[in-house]
């Protein structure tokens, strides 16, 4: 790969990285405050995670903004240790998604019908998809096994707004409260198996 392609490369993963933790920021706010306003649990949870998921946008910055002027030995250790920290994010979110469902479920922490909710939860829809397969070209260019770590936890993320819309979707419409954590837990499986799957590739 030519150096300038790779700068280029380099250079749109960290704009990637950045759109990433931004608009979880932005979208973990506006859960939290729809859901202190309406009184969602499920909401703030859900602000919560996108928090959390922020995290591997933050590994991805601190790993692309290394530049391309290092020697290929330490772009691999940077890559390597970039990975592992990814697939750590994994775990805390299942962790995290795993109490809160539980929770839910074991105190009857029935979510409020809301509508922004359900906003929210649609346009995370749309743009998270067109995130994670722009990540994953461009990881695929880099031959990044860090940035396809990421773009996974950028899938996760589409996921759980699934979950979240399903939960305060069937919630709105019909009462059916226990959608949301029911679907939570079956996402936790997904984030397990994918930290787990990340680490064992890094080894």
């Amino acid at each position: 790969m030519k150096k300038t392609q790779k700068d280029q490369l380099h250079k749109k993963a960290l704009i990637l990285s950045y759109v990433t933790v931004g608009y979880n920021v932005l979208e973990g706010t506006a859960s939290i405050l729809s859901g202190v306003f309406a009184g969602s649990i499920a909401l703030i949870g859900f602000g919560l995670d996108s928090f959390i998921e922020s995290l591997s946008g933050g590994v991805m910055i601190w790993r692309f903004s290394q530049g391309t002027q290092i020697s290929q030995e330490e772009e691999e250790r940077i890559e390597k240790k970039a990975t592992r920290l990814v697939a750590y994010t994994f775990f805390i979110l299942g962790a995290y998604v795993l109490y809160e469902s539980i929770k839910k479920l074991v105190v009857s922490e029935i979510p409020e019908p809301s509508l922004i909710g359900i906003i929210i939860a649609v346009v995370s829809l749309v743009l998270m998809p067109i995130l994670y397969f722009v990540k994953i070209k461009t990881a695929s260019a880099l031959g990044s096994s860090s940035l396809i770590a990421d773009a996974k936890e950028t899938l996760a993320c589409t996921l759980l707004s699934a979950a979240l819309l399903v939960g305060l979707g069937l919630n709105y419409l019909a009462g059916i409260w226990q959608a949301d954590p029911i679907v939570g837990v079956i996402i936790v499986v997904f984030l397990f198996r994918e930290g787990y799957e990340i680490l064992n590739e890094n080894d």
